[in-house]
């Protein structure tokens, strides 16, 4: 089995469609999406960027 791995940023409040959009391209079977979680200002989590994992037969 060989996987592609796919960095993809983006803000989790914005990039909902973008993100579907993207998914949806893919030629490859989804294996995992991984968020890249920061801790920001006051304590605040936030997503800076997704790495998707893709399986490619």
């Amino acid at each position: 089995m060989k996987y592609k791995v796919h960095q993809y940023d983006i803000s989790m409040t914005k990039d909902q469609n973008k993100l579907e959009l993207f998914l949806n391209s893919l030629e490859g079977k989804i294996v995992a999406i991984i968020p890249n979680v920061t801790i920001k200002v006051m304590w605040i989590p936030q997503v800076d960027f997704l790495l998707i994992v893709e399986e490619i037969s």
